[in-house]
């Protein structure tokens, strides 16, 4: 059994590694977050101590370490900006670090974090759960035995709907979150990377605060992708379906179905890093050079090979920003 420290414990994706910490065996000695709307431990572990203030939550494992019980993780779920100072806290308490994606905002964050893992000897891991998907695997196994010199033409469209509370939250910052690319998309990107190789060109059509349309060439696809948190930009099969989350991958035409098998994937992340078989910090390189160059590129409108979707009328900013 290893003891676990949790950062993030009230945000969204905090219910996914409080149930892999709990299904993979082990125990949580710690939690963190500003929040104090954390009823959910109850149903993990409801003997854990609690801390809303990080000065509390840092003596509390310093006492319990230096008393002789070791603190083997720390999984980060705070947001996005904050991942790169919390990963870097949980190795130089001399723990091994779990932290959602994205690991970081910057691609040379990575480079410096790598840095800390040496001089602390201990290792930081991200969550790539898309790559551990059954159909997803089985679809990489295809492309990687099928023609060597095929190209695959591919539309990618993930839309999630998303009130106007995001707008108010960090993730409606982009300088916190990365934006609708990063926060929302990071994991498709590392799936089309890990799949189709290494991009070669990328270009961004339409980004806006609620959706990011643009084209990647990679070694062996050419990509246009949609994705948006806009509920008006859902098709009507969705809606009718009363349905907030629609996601396809086209395939030369042909629907890739992987819509379902979602809800176990972070436990079998837990379960390779505890392993010693987890995703390291360099398995993150490429796809978070993939989202800074789009969240930092000009659009350059409808011009070129363009996602259908791109064409959709653009939403004024909900509190009246653009």
């Amino acid at each position: 059994m290893k003891n676990f420290s949790i950062m993030g414990v009230g945000g969204y994706i905090a219910p996914r590694h409080l149930k892999a910490i709990k299904d993979t065996g082990n125990n949580l000695v710690s939690a963190l977050d500003l929040s104090d709307s954390v009823g959910i431990l109850d149903s993990y572990f409801p003997n854990v101590a609690f801390f809303t203030e990080y000065e509390l939550f840092d003596r509390h494992n310093t006492r319990l370490i230096e008393s002789g019980n070791k603190i083997d993780f720390v999984s980060v779920c705070t947001p996005n900006y904050l991942h790169d100072a919390h990963t870097r806290y949980g190795l130089r308490m001399g723990a091994d670090v779990i932290c959602e994606k994205p690991m970081v905002l910057n691609p040379w964050n990575i480079d410096a974090l790598e840095k800390v893992e040496h001089d602390t000897g201990h290792k930081a891991y991200t969550i790539l759960q898309l790559r551990l998907h059954d159909s997803i695997a089985a679809l990489k196994k295809k492309i990687d035995e099928g023609p060597k010199d095929k190209i695959y033409d591919i539309d990618l469209t993930y839309i999630t709907a998303r009130g106007d509370w995001y707008y108010t939250s960090w993730k409606g910052n982009i300088n916190k979150s990365g934006g609708i690319a990063t926060n929302i998309g990071i994991h498709f990107y590392d799936m089309l990377l890990w799949i189709f190789g290494p991009v070669t060109k990328n270009v961004v059509h339409i980004s806006t605060h609620d959706r990011v349309a643009g084209y990647l060439e990679m070694k062996r696809a050419r990509v246009r992708y949609f994705l948006s948190i806009n509920a008006e930009t859902l098709p009507p099969n969705a809606v009718q379906g009363e349905k907030r989350t629609y996601r396809t991958l086209m395939i030369d035409g042909s629907e890739f179905e992987f819509s379902v098998g979602f809800n176990e994937l972070h436990t079998k992340s837990y379960e390779k890093i505890l392993a010693g078989e987890g995703f390291r910090i360099s398995e993150a390189r490429n796809c978070i050079d993939i989202v800074y160059q789009i969240r930092n590129a000009t659009p350059i409108g409808l011009v070129g090979d363009y996602h259908p979707l791109a064409k959709l009328p653009l939403a004024k900013h909900p509190f009246g920003w653009r």
